[in-house]
């Protein structure tokens, strides 16, 4: 829902002249204004303005992304109290499994990754700090979709659809809540081959006081995921690091 206060279409422009930026690495004016219909010289005015910020630097005319974008990133990270909580936990348990863990918050409606830790056999997928992703397509977002206030659920689901990502990810609603409701019965979600052919995730949810903070997650590829023994290996030391960061962030300092 929005207030009703009408939004400025310049800074709206802005905002899709850096996301053509980080689609093409960098661009002068004439690419900006032939992706963007727009005459050269208002791109132009819009790449000059944004270089003044510091968030764009030219160089001989091409015009690409500072490493402000970076800085800034990082102070938002650090600032989040779950993530200062959890960091050494997660790297304890990457090292412990030698999986990829990661740490995800919900933001939007979507899934976005706060934090991964790597152990000594993790996948390589290119995740980073601040990718966003469906939630209905991975066992973190699922945890966290069975966490959040049904209204909260409800709505993420009517406004985002369920976008298909690999030929597993569920599409069906009907199926997305049943899952959904079991997630809530045993505690934690797991899943394989549904955000990325080949990849396989249990999460659980941090729960404070009853609310929902975030979920960890354990990435590996599905042949390990899909073990059985395995599986029983990770969910406990999944939860015995989730108990550590509940305990530190109730009680710590």
């Amino acid at each position: 829902m929005t207030d009703g206060t009408p939004v400025m279409s310049s800074i709206l422009r802005a905002f899709t002249v850096l996301e053509l930026l980080w689609e093409t690495n960098s661009a002068g004016p004439s690419e900006v204004a032939a992706r963007l219909d727009i005459p050269k010289s208002t791109a132009h005015a819009y790449l000059r303005t944004l270089t003044e910020t510091g968030y764009v630097i030219n160089d001989g005319g091409e015009y690409q992304l500072s490493y402000k974008f970076l800085t800034t990133g990082s102070r938002i990270k650090h600032r989040n109290g779950l993530f200062r909580v959890a960091e050494e936990f997660l790297k304890e348990l990457a090292d412990q499994t030698g999986e990829l863990v990661s740490l995800v918050v919900e933001q939007s409606g979507q899934a976005v990754i706060l934090h991964k830790a790597f152990g000594d056999r993790s996948l390589k997928l290119g995740i980073y700090s601040g990718m966003m992703t469906p939630l209905h397509t991975n066992a973190t977002g699922k945890v966290i979709l069975a966490y959040l206030p049904e209204e909260q659920t409800n709505e993420i689901i009517e406004t985002r659809g369920l976008t298909r990502v690999t030929d597993d990810t569920i599409t069906n609603e009907e199926t997305l809540r049943a899952e959904l409701d079991e997630i809530q019965k045993r505690g934690y979600a797991m899943d394989w081959d549904q955000q990325v052919t080949g990849m396989g995730l249990i999460a659980a949810p941090i729960l404070i006081e009853d609310q929902l903070e975030g979920a960890v997650g354990i990435v590996g590829p599905t042949g390990r995921i899909t073990d059985e023994s395995y599986q029983r290996t990770l969910l406990q030391k999944l939860q015995e690091t989730i108990d550590s960061i509940t305990i530190k962030y109730r009680y710590g300092t």
